[in-house]
């Protein structure tokens, strides 16, 4: 008699952020013996930019949890197993066990008749694969699909019987490109070389180590990644006299002094679409059509940019509204992807915290990042040489020198400054 798989599924960490390499486990709101159906949220994750509700693909009774609230597990690793109904839990939870275990082989089916003979042992093939076969990686499907490769029936080396690239390449006749091994490093003369950039340093005496948490270590990623791209740095200074009237004229209606920077600089953008625009690949640039300005934002344990789209054809006060939303959503860790991931520049102030000047670090993907200083009241002389008092701001742009350069920024931040110093396009 054959033999029946029962229905077990796994519910996998799934990748909320393009960035996102693992993810942790805040809590689960389906508990072992739960029965839930198609599109009910399971499990609150804490990717690297935000905490969200992952729903389950299937019908069925939450088997096991293998990854509790509190722990981690790469994208695409089994957090939970899913048992289609109350026989196969036993199963499930068997199979929970032996993955905790090490183990990769499934424990035997209980739908075997009693009294049917126990099968003699038969070479690796469709009929004893694991129960996630015909499951590929994205790559392999694309390599499946370039080499006409029936996935169906190829046999996964991956954990939990995925079909890797590799299997694809076997399957398809392909020889694996010879892995070249560098040559042993020269014996070390004289004294010892200095630490390694990278290489990690044990901990001081008498300090405690703090683990990052996602959105640190994502932080840390993208900062590395950022240190890649050729940058520079041009500062400029303007008047805020007339910028903090009008401040002190809307700021009852919700308007802060960063939502008329970001619609300034919008402003500006329009007229030097350049500095709007972003390399990704290194060999060439694009235009971005649409001016969403991302806003760094502080919150407990991590930095967020929430992004204003559209901002060049939104007034102050439909903006001032959007920013109350996405800085509530960013504070609670609730901001979709579309909003943090979609912006063409992005501004940092820190002059509400009384900070003059600072330089900040360009967001990859994007062209140029704005810092902006506190206004300060500063002693200024005219063209005909009399001296007033009066609120000077300083904004520093870092930019990416593949795609702009010095005259480009220059001109931009010239058209800013005009804007600032005559703001009063900034109500129409």
């Amino acid at each position: 008699m054959a033999v029946v798989r029962a229905k077990v599924r796994e519910i996998f960490m799934p990748a909320l952020s393009s960035t996102m390499t693992e993810g942790k486990i805040v809590s689960w709101t389906a508990a072992e013996g739960d029965r839930v159906a198609k599109g009910d949220p399971v499990v609150v994750v804490e990717s690297d930019k935000a905490d969200m509700d992952v729903e389950t693909f299937h019908d069925g009774i939450v088997a096991a949890v293998l990854v509790p609230a509190g722990g981690t597990a790469p994208v695409g690793a089994p957090i939970a197993l899913l048992a289609e109904s109350e026989e196969e839990v036993t199963l499930a939870r068997d199979r929970a066990q032996a993955l905790s275990q090490g183990q990769s082989q499934e424990p035997p089916s209980p739908h075997v008749d009693a009294a049917a003979p126990v099968p003699a042992p038969q070479p690796p093939g469709p009929v004893g694969a694991p129960a996630t076969k015909g499951v590929a990686t994205p790559y392999a499907k694309k390599l499946a699909k370039e080499h006409r490769v029936d996935i169906a029936g190829v046999v996964g080396t991956g954990p939990h019987g995925r079909v890797t690239a590799a299997d694809i390449e076997t399957a398809a006749g392909i020889k694996p490109k010879p892995k070249v091994v560098p040559p042993p490093p020269p014996a070390a003369v004289g004294p010892a070389p200095p630490v390694a950039a990278g290489a990690v340093l044990p901990p001081l005496p008498g300090g405690r180590v703090v683990p990052f948490t996602t959105m640190q270590a994502a932080v840390s990623r993208n900062m590395v990644d950022s240190l890649s791209v050729p940058t520079f740095r041009v500062g400029y200074s303007m008047i805020t006299d007339k910028l903090d009237a009008l401040y002190e004229k809307v700021k009852s209606k919700g308007v802060t002094k960063t939502v008329l920077l970001v619609k300034a600089a919008a402003m500006a953008l329009t007229q030097h679409p350049v500095v709007n625009a972003s390399c990704r690949d290194g060999k060439s640039f694009s235009y971005n059509s649409n001016i969403n300005i991302g806003v760094a934002v502080a919150i407990e344990g991590g930095l967020l940019t929430p992004v204003l789209e559209d901002v060049d054809k939104l007034d102050i006060y439909l903006l001032a509204r959007k920013w109350r939303v996405l800085l509530k959503k960013a504070r609670t860790k609730q901001l979709q992807p579309n909003e943090y991931n979609s912006g063409t520049f992005t501004l940092s102030n820190l002059g509400m915290f009384g900070v003059d000047k600072f330089d900040a670090i360009l967001p990859a993907g994007q062209g140029a990042i704005m810092a902006v200083g506190a206004s300060r009241p500063t002693v200024v002389a005219d063209k005909d040489g009399f001296f007033s008092i009066k609120s000077e701001m300083l904004v520093n742009v870092t930019a990416d020198h593949r795609i702009i350069y010095g005259a480009d920024l220059a001109a931009f931040l010239q058209t800013f400054a005009k804007i600032v110093e005559d703001p009063e396009s900034l109500t129409l």
